[in-house]
C-alpha cells in the first residue's frame, strides 16, 4: 500500500512539474508569445475596412509583427505593448479579440470610422495605460467595465455618439486618472459626484454634451488644472466653493450654460473673489450665460498669470474697474454684447500684454481714453456702436501692432489724428457713421499695409483729398462718401492696384474723373455721383473687364457717353443730373453740331430726303403690287396646304402697365419693399383681383440690368417646374422694366436661414429645422437637375445662392433669379457646351456671386453645369454651418469648403450650426442617431460637390437622388442606408 502510495506521489510530481514547465515556456517562449498577439492582430484587421493601398498593408503572416504599421513591441516580455493608428480611415466595429493582447499599454484609435459599442472585453487589458479612441462614431453607454483596468491614466472618449448617463461606477477605481475627456458626445444627467474619488485628475472635459445639474463639489477632492463643461444645460450660481478649493486650476471654461450670478444675478463679486485663490488661473471663460451685475472691483485679484477673459454676450452694466489694470498679462478682453455704459479705466494702459479689446456693442458714454494708446502689443481695438464722443486720442497712433481698428457708429468729433498714419501694420480702419470734421491727414499715407478697407463716410470731413492717399496700394475699398469734400481726385488713385471699390459719393469735389482711373484691374464699383466734376468721362472706363457698377449722376460731365464695355450694359440712370452729356444712353441721344457744319451741308441734306421720298414711293407702289399678287397665289393654294399637326406654343402672359403696377405696390412705396439685389429691387403688390404679387423692378443703372432682365425672360417662359420660380408676365418701358412673379410668403432662404432681430429669432440663430434643410435642399436639386438635364432649353443658372432661392406656403424651395443665366444650345452637351445667341447675350456677366462662383471659372473655363454644382454644394455647407462663404474669417487661403473638410473628421460640431447642435440633443437616442446621419450625408454632399476639379463632382441627378434617399431615411424608410451610418466617409478625395 505505501508503495503504491510513493508510486502515485511521484507521479503527480511529475505531471506538476512538467505542466509548470509547459506554462513557464508559454509565458517566456518569446516566439509564442508574438505569434498570439500576431494571430489577434490579424482578426483584428478582419472585422475592419481600409484603404489597401496605405494602411495596414504590411499586417500579413510574412511580416514580423513588431514591423506592422501603428504597432510596438516590449521586448523585454515580448508582447505588443501599443496599437497607435491615428486618422487611418478605418472602418468596422472593435473586435473583443483586441483583449488577447493582454500585456497592450497604449490603445489609440483616435480619428477613425469605428462603430457600435464599446465591447466589455477591453476590460481584460489590466495593464493598460492609454484609451484613447476619440473621433470615431462610437455609440450607446459608456460601459461600467472600463473600471477594471486600474492602471488606465488617460481616457479621451470625446466626439463620438455616446448617449445617457455617465455611470458612477466609473470612478470607484480610479487613483492613477488623470485626464478624462469626454467631449462632444451626447451624455445626459448629472456629473457623477463620484468623480472626486479620482485624486491625481487634473484635466476634465465634457463640453458640448447635455449635463444638467450643478458642477459638483467634490472636484475638490482632485488636482484639476483643466475644467471645461461648456455648451451643456448646468445651472445654479456660480461655483464659489468649488474654485476657492481648486488653487492650481489653470483654465476654467463655462460659457454657454445656464448659470447666474448670486443675489438673483445681480453680483458678480463673490465668484471673482474667490478666483482670486486660484494664483495659476490663465484663462477664464463665461461668455453667452446672461450673467448679471456689475464688473466688481474684486477682478484686479485675479493670478499675475491670467491671461484671457472672455465675457461677451452677457447683462454686465456699469464701468471697466479700474484695478482691471492689474491684470498684467492679459491678452485679451471681451465685453461685447452687454450693457456696460460709463467710462473706461485709465488704468487699462497696464495692460501692457493686451493683444485683443473687444467693447462693442455696449452703452459707453465717455470719452476713448488716452490710455489705450499705451498698450505696445494691441492688435485689435474694437469700440464700435457705442456711444463714445469728444476727439480720436492721438495716442492711437503709438499702436505700433494694430491690425483692426473699429471706431465707426460712434458720437465722434475733431479731426482724424494725424499720428494714427504710424499705424503701420492697419489692416481695417473704420471711422465712418460719427461726426468728425476737418482734412482728411495726408499722414495716412503711412499706412501703406493696409489691405481691406479703409472707410471714413457720413462725417463732416473737408478739405481736397490727400494725393498721399495713392500710396495705399494694397487697399480694397475707399470709401469717403457723404462728406464735405472739395477739391479735385488726384490722377495717381491708379497706382492703388488692388481697389475693387471707390465710393467718393456726396461730397463736393471738382475737376475731371483721372484719364487712367479705368485700369485699375480689379476696379468692381466705382460711385462718384453727387459731386461737381467736370469735363468727359474718360475712355479708359470702357477697357475695364471688371467693373460691373457705375455711378456718375449728379455732376456736369460733358460730350459724348463713351462706347464699349461697361456703357454697353450701363443705362442712363447712371448719368442723370449731367445736362451736358450726349449719346444713346445719356438724356441727349444725338451730339449737337457746330452751325458751320450745318448750313453747310443744308442743300445736301435736302437733296438727299427728296430723292429718298421719291424712291420711297416707288417702293411703295411696288410693295403693293407684289402683296395683292401673293394673296391670290396663296388663296389658291390653301385647299391643298395641310394644317400643322400640332399648334405653335405661345405664352399668352397677361399685359400689365407701369400704372398698373404703380398701384399694386402704392407706388413703389418703401414699405412694400421685400428685397434687394445687385439688378433690382422686389416689391409686395397685391392686383385688383386680390393676388398678392411680387414685382422686381430692374435697377436701370446696374451694368447689367437690361440684359439680365431680357435673359431671364427668355428662360422663364421656356421652363416649368414645381421648383422653379414661374413668371407671371412682365412690363418693359425704355426707362422701366420689371417681372411679375408670385408671392412667396416665406421670403427666401437666406432670409430664414439669416434672419433679423425684429423677425423674433434674434440674429444668431434660425428656426428652420434639420428636416426642413434636408428638404430645402432636395427641391433645389431637383429644380437644378431639371435645368440641366431634362429642360426644352437646357439651362445653367450661374448665380445659384441661398437669396436666389424663394420658400412658398409650404416651405417648398423655388429657384429664382435667372438674369445671367446661360441657355445650351441644341446639341451642345450638358458639361462644357456652347451657348445660344438669343440677342441679348449674357456672356459678359459674371459668373455668379462672390463665394459661390466655381474656382475655374477664374482662370477663364467656360461656364457649365459643372459650375452650378460647385455652386449648390457651397449652398448645402452652408445650410448645415450657417456661416456665409464670404464670412470675415476665410481668409488667408481659408474657405467654407477647407474648414468643414479640416473639422468634419474631428470636431465637426465645431462647423455645425449652434441650433442644430442644441436641436440634436433634445432628440432620443434612435432620432439622435438619424440626425448624426442626416447631417453627415449633408456635410459629405456640401464636399463633394465642391471640389476643386470639376470632373470629380457629381451631376445634379446625382445629388437630388442622394438628398431623396436621406428624405425617405429621415421619414421612416429603413431601406435607405447611408454609407456614414456605418462609420464610412465618401469625402476620402485628397485635399484640394
Amino acid at each position: 500500500m505505501v508503495f503504491i502510495k510513493t508510486i502515485f506521489f511521484l507521479l503527480l510530481q511529475h505531471f506538476v512539474v512538467t505542466s509548470c514547465n509547459a506554462v513557464i515556456g508559454h509565458h517566456h517562449n518569446p516566439h509564442h508569445s508574438l505569434l498570439r498577439d500576431k494571430a489577434a492582430l490579424l482578426q483584428f484587421k478582419k472585422a475592419i475596412t481600409y484603404d489597401p493601398n496605405s494602411t495596414l498593408a504590411n499586417w500579413n503572416e510574412a511580416t514580423d509583427v513588431c514591423n506592422y504599421t501603428g504597432v510596438g513591441c516590449n521586448k523585454k516580455h515580448h508582447r505588443v505593448t501599443i496599437l497607435l493608428l491615428h486618422n487611418r480611415k478605418l472602418v468596422g466595429q472593435l473586435s473583443p479579440i483586441i483583449s488577447n493582447l493582454t500585456r497592450l499599454r497604449y490603445l489609440e484609435l483616435v480619428g477613425n470610422h469605428f462603430y457600435g459599442t464599446i465591447p466589455p472585453e477591453l476590460s481584460l487589458l489590466r495593464h493598460l495605460h492609454h484609451l484613447r479612441i476619440e473621433g470615431n462614431n462610437f455609440r450607446g453607454s459608456i460601459p461600467d467595465s472600463l473600471v477594471l483596468p486600474s492602471q488606465l491614466t488617460v481616457v479621451t472618449l470625446l466626439q463620438n455618439n455616446f448617449s445617457g448617463a455617465v455611470p458612477p461606477a466609473l470612478f470607484s477605481n480610479c487613483s492613477l486618472l488623470r485626464v478624462f475627456d469626454l467631449s462632444n458626445n451626447f451624455l445626459s444627467g448629472k456629473i457623477p459626484r463620484e468623480i472626486g474619488n479620482c485624486p491625481n485628475l487634473w484635466t476634465l472635459n465634457l463640453y458640448n454634451n447635455q449635463f444638467t445639474g450643478e458642477i459638483p463639489l467634490s472636484l475638490t477632492n482632485t488636482s484639476l488644472v483643466n475644467l471645461d463643461v461648456e455648451f451643456n444645460h448646468l445651472s445654479g450660481e456660480l461655483p464659489v466653493k468649488l474654485v476657492e478649493n481648486l488653487p492650481d486650476i489653470l483654465y476654467l471654461h463655462l460659457s454657454n450654460n445656464n448659470m447666474v450670478s448670486h443675489d438673483g444675478n445681480t453680483n458678480l463679486d463673490p465668484f471673482f473673489t474667490a478666483l482670486a485663490n486660484c494664483i495659476s488661473l490663465e484663462e477664464l471663460e463665461l461668455a453667452s450665460m446672461g450673467l448679471g451685475g456689475i464688473l466688481p472691483s474684486s477682478i484686479g485679484g485675479l493670478g499675475v498669470n491670467f491671461t484671457y477673459l472672455l465675457l461677451q454676450e452677457n447683462k454686465i452694466i456699469g464701468s471697466v474697474p479700474s484695478n482691471i489694470g492689474n491684470l498684467s498679462k492679459l491678452v485679451v478682453l471681451n465685453l461685447t454684447s452687454n450693457l456696460m455704459n460709463g467710462t473706461i479705466s485709465a488704468n487699462i494702459s497696464q495692460l501692457s500684454h493686451l493683444e485683443q479689446l473687444f467693447l462693442s456693442h455696449n452703452f459707453f458714454t465717455s470719452t476713448i481714453p488716452e490710455a489705450l494708446g499705451h498698450l505696445p502689443h494691441l492688435g485689435l481695438l474694437d469700440l464700435s456702436h457705442n456711444s463714445f464722443f469728444g476727439d480720436i486720442p492721438s495716442g492711437l497712433g503709438n499702436l505700433a501692432m494694430l491690425n483692426y481698428l473699429f471706431l465707426n457708429n460712434n458720437l465722434l468729433s475733431g479731426t482724424i489724428p494725424p499720428s494714427l498714419g504710424r499705424c503701420t501694420e492697419l489692416y481695417k480702419l473704420d471711422l465712418s457713421f460719427n461726426r468728425l470734421a476737418g482734412a482728411i491727414p495726408p499722414e495716412l499715407s503711412g499706412l501703406n499695409e493696409i489691405r481691406i478697407f479703409i472707410n471714413l463716410s457720413h462725417n463732416h470731413l473737408e478739405g481736397s483729398i490727400p494725393i498721399e492717399l495713392s500710396k495705399l496700394e494694397d487697399v480694397q475699398e475707399m470709401d469717403l462718401s457723404s462728406n464735405n469734400l472739395s477739391g479735385s481726385i488726384f490722377p495717381q488713385i491708379s497706382s492703388c492696384i488692388a481697389l475693387t471699390l471707390i465710393n467718393f459719393s456726396h461730397n463736393a469735389l471738382e475737376g475731371s474723373l483721372p484719364d487712367f482711373i479705368g485700369e485699375l484691374k480689379n476696379l468692381v464699383s466705382l460711385d462718384v455721383s453727387d459731386n461737381h466734376l467736370s469735363g468727359r468721362i474718360p475712355l479708359s472706363l470702357n477697357k475695364s473687364l471688371t467693373l460691373t457698377y457705375l455711378n456718375l449722376s449728379f455732376n456736369d460731365f460733358k460730350g459724348m457717353v463713351p462706347s464699349g464695355g461697361i456703357f454697353e450694359s450701363v443705362s442712363y440712370t447712371s448719368f442723370l443730373g449731367n445736362k451736358h452729356l450726349c449719346g444713346k444712353v445719356a438724356a441727349k441721344h444725338v451730339c449737337p453740331r457746330t452751325k458751320h457744319l450745318f448750313r453747310s451741308r443744308i442743300f445736301i441734306i435736302m437733296f438727299v430726303i427728296v430723292i429718298f421720298i421719291s424712291t420711297s414711293l416707288s417702293i411703295i407702289c411696288c410693295v403693293i403690287a407684289f402683296r395683292r399678287i401673293k394673296v391670290l397665289i396663296s388663296s389658291q393654294r390653301a385647299a391643298t396646304v395641310k394644317k400643322p399637326t400640332q399648334p405653335e406654343v405661345i405664352q399668352n402672359f397677361p399685359r400689365v402697365t407701369y400704372r398698373d403696377l404703380s398701384e399694386a405696390t402704392g407706388g413703389f412705396d418703401d414699405q412694400r419693399l421685400i428685397g434687394t439685389g445687385s439688378y433690382g429691387r422686389v416689391y409686395r403688390g397685391v392686383l385688383p383681383d386680390g393676388t398678392t404679387i411680387a414685382v422686381k423692378v430692374l435697377h436701370l443703372q446696374s451694368g447689367n440690368s437690361t440684359k439680365s432682365f431680357n435673359r431671364e425672360c427668355q428662360v422663364l417662359r421656356r421652363i416649368r417646374h414645381r421648383n422653379l420660380i414661374r413668371i407671371i408676365t412682365a412690363c418693359s418701358l425704355p426707362d422701366f422694366k420689371a417681372i411679375v412673379l408670385p408671392y412667396m410668403a416665406n421670403g427666401s432662404l437666406d432670409s430664414r436661414l439669416y434672419p433679423h432681430s425684429q423677425a423674433g429669432l434674434g440674429s444668431g440663430s434660425s428656426d428652420l429645422s434639420l428636416i426642413q434643410r434636408v428638404n430645402i435642399c432636395s427641391d433645389i436639386a431637383e429644380g437644378m437637375a431639371y435645368l440641366h438635364h431634362y429642360s426644352p432649353v437646357r439651362v445653367i443658372h450661374c448665380d445659384l445662392k441661398p437669396s436666389n432661392v424663394l420658400l412658398n406656403d409650404g416651405m417648398t424651395a423655388l429657384v429664382s433669379d435667372f438674369g445671367i443665366a446661360r441657355l445650351v444650345i441644341a446639341g451642345g452637351g450638358v458639361g462644357n457646351a456652347g451657348l445660344e445667341n438669343m440677342g441679348n447675350s449674357t456672356a459678359s456677366l459674371l459668373c455668379g456671386s462672390i463665394g459661390y462662383i466655381a474656382p475655374e471659372y477664374g482662370f477663364g473655363s467656360n461656364t457649365s453645369t459643372k459650375g452650378d454644382v460647385y455652386s449648390f454644394g457651397v449652398l448645402v455647407l452652408e445650410m448645415v454651418t450657417r456661416k456665409r462663404p464670404t464670412d470675415d474669417m476665410f481668409v488667408g487661403g481659408l474657405s467654407l469648403h477647407s474648414w468643414v473638410k479640416n473639422h468634419y473628421h474631428g470636431r465637426v460640431d465645431k462647423v455645425l450650426d449652434s441650433s442644430l447642435v442644441r436641436a440634436s440633443r433634445d432628440q432620443p437616442p434612435e432620432m439622435k442617431k438619424m440626425w448624426d446621419v442626416a447631417i453627415g450625408e449633408m456635410i459629405e454632399l456640401g464636399i463633394l460637390c465642391t471640389q476643386e476639379s470639376p470632373s470629380t463632382r457629381p451631376t445634379m441627378l446625382d445629388a437630388a437622388d442622394d438628398l431623396d434617399r436621406l428624405k425617405r431615411y429621415l421619414g421612416g424608410d429603413t431601406t435607405a442606408t447611408f454609407a456614414s451610418s456605418l462609420g464610412i466617409s465618401s469625402s476620402t478625395l485628397d485635399d484640394d
